[in-house]
């Protein structure tokens, strides 16, 4: 049952509310049917009398709508009494059109003409927050794309911390796992949904993938301000920008809340709300899924602990797998992109003796993966075409790897594509720094400092 549009020509924001002997925060939204509240507790001190915090609670609460919004995706979103500047509209329209891209393009809904509307205010001057220097506040997952950046960081001599979302009394083992090995501190922050949302079937809400990272990122923000926190470090990488597929000749990204438009869109709605002493920015942008893997695979502290199967994140703990099922898009990529540079050996130790590349009935998930079909790259936060084809024809090459039917047949079809418009990027290419990166000095590796000069 789909909503009915003259029931949800409008999708409204409530307010926001702080509790700070709960260090709660509530935001409230509405459609013309229902009400949400979505709900955070932050696990630290701080101090929430400082204006730098409701600022930062404003922009979370700008971000956390989307997960409401969906249900009807209404042709109009109403700010209510929230003030807003042109330039955040903007921000805000981009953002509910691309970081719902895919939702859009399987519910078959133009969100093109989307009108965000709202009282105006002229931008003022940003709030002088002062943080401590030296002091990255680093969103963690468990997956090795986060392991790398806080492998990096940690081994600074930083004030690096871990912020770690999960609902309320429940921890995600694949990111406690991962977690207790960095030995870093971890920053808690509890989110729980409004459970009306999750009686999308019954109720009749539109359904779909939303831009989560942008949300948790946001939540990030809120907790580094707490902890005047000089920086929030995100770990997307440079592929993350690149769309899943083309529609109607509009980009469609399942991870457009982890591509370089939202960092960049992020980073200055920040700046201008709190300065620019906060950096918020990614340590990855730059590099590939490929040097990400290279750079992982000498951290075999990890290699135990780490998982990034969806099925270990499920929702529902009952259904939530301990390891990795080992089918499934992210296991696939994962195991290929690792395959350069982690003997068949380990990787079948990773996957508990169920390694995906070890099993030819998974061959048309890898065939897409690397564009072999005419399917385009599944909607999951999985690498490049170049990224895999890349992995392939290294792995391949590998001794360990020669009795592996699955790796030949893919090569053979790899070999015998012609390069697509001759823009494919070379293994040396990708294990090299790929476009720009918003790193800043302080926290800037050393192959970037002299790229830069």
């Amino acid at each position: 049952m789909t909503p009915s549009p003259a029931k949800t020509d409008r999708f409204r924001y409530g307010d926001y509310t702080i509790d700070p002997a709960r260090g709660e925060v509530r935001c409230t939204y509405r459609t013309a049917g229902h009400s949400f509240t979505e709900r955070y507790v932050f696990g630290t001190g701080g101090d929430w009398t400082d204006p730098a915090v409701e600022a930062a609670v404003r922009i979370l609460f700008l971000l956390a709508g989307v997960s409401y919004y969906k249900t009807t995706a209404a042709p109009v979103i109403d700010l209510g009494s929230t003030p807003t500047s042109v330039d955040e509209k903007a921000f805000l329209t981009q953002y509910y059109v691309h970081g719902l891209g895919e939702f859009a393009h399987r519910n078959g809904i133009d969100l093109g003409h989307l009108s965000v509307v709202g009282p105006d205010v002229h931008p003022a001057a940003p709030l002088d927050y002062r943080p401590v220097a030296q002091r990255p506040l680093i969103p963690f997952g468990g997956g090795m794309d986060s392991i790398v950046t806080v492998s990096a960081l940690g081994a600074d001599g930083l004030d690096a911390a871990l912020c770690i979302v999960h609902p309320p009394r429940d921890r995600f083992a694949a990111i406690e796992d991962a977690a207790a090995v960095t030995g870093l501190p971890i920053v808690r922050v509890e989110r729980e949904i409004d459970p009306v949302v999750r009686r999308s079937g019954e109720l009749g809400f539109l359904n779909g993938h939303v831009p989560i990272t942008a949300v948790i990122t946001a939540a990030a923000l809120v907790a580094a301000v707490l902890e005047r926190r000089d920086a929030v470090v995100l770990s997307n990488e440079w592929s993350a920008s690149v769309p899943t597929l083309v529609r109607d000749g509009h980009p469609v990204n399942h991870q457009w809340s982890k591509g370089t438009a939202f960092e960049l869109g992020f980073a200055r709605l920040v700046a201008s709300t709190l300065g620019t002493r906060l950096s918020v920015f990614s340590y990855l942008r730059c590099r590939s899924e490929l040097w990400v893997a290279h750079e992982f695979a000498s951290l075999t502290e990890f290699h135990g602990a780490f998982r990034s199967c969806n099925r270990s994140f499920h929702q529902d703990p009952a259904q939530r797998l301990a390891g990795w099922c080992g089918t499934c898009d992210k296991c696939c990529f994962i195991d290929l992109i690792l395959s350069p540079f982690m003997s068949a050996g380990e990787l079948d130790a990773v996957f508990d003796g169920n390694e995906p590349l070890d099993n030819p009935q998974l061959e048309a998930r890898f065939s897409t993966m690397l564009g072999l079909g005419p399917d385009a790259k599944p909607f999951e936060c999985v690498g490049d075409v170049s990224e895999c084809r890349a992995a392939l024809l290294i792995a391949a090459e590998r001794r360990d790897r020669q009795g592996t039917p699955l790796l030949r047949s893919l090569r053979s079809a790899v070999r015998a594509l012609s390069t697509r418009g001759g823009d494919a990027l070379s293994v040396g290419e990708l294990l090299a720094p790929l476009g720009p990166h918003y790193v800043p000095d302080r926290y800037a590796p050393p192959d970037l400092l002299v790229r830069a000069q």
